[in-house]
């Protein structure tokens, strides 16, 4: 009998030893979950910035685009006229 109760011990341990394990590797999963939830969430966020950052651009090179090729003329103007 004597046997046969290690034996049950035994297994009884390993069982709760997968028990603990499973436990863990949800805990594991639950924490992986969040970091890639929260990752997106700043890939989006980057996505949104870049975004702006460009509509920002066009916006300026509109105004300064012009406003060099005026100086530019002006420039060469004054060249041509003065020398």
């Amino acid at each position: 009998m004597s046997d046969q109760d290690e034996i049950r011990d035994l297994l009884m341990e390993i069982r709760d030893n997968q028990r603990l394990s499973l436990q863990k590797q949800e805990e594991h999963l639950t924490v992986a979950r969040e970091q890639i939830d929260r990752a997106r969430g700043q890939v989006q966020e980057s996505i949104e910035l870049q975004r702006q950052a460009m509509d920002k651009v066009k916006r300026i090179s509109r105004i300064a685009f012009p406003a060099i090729i005026f100086c530019i003329v002006l420039i060469v103007y004054l060249l041509v006229r003065y020398f």
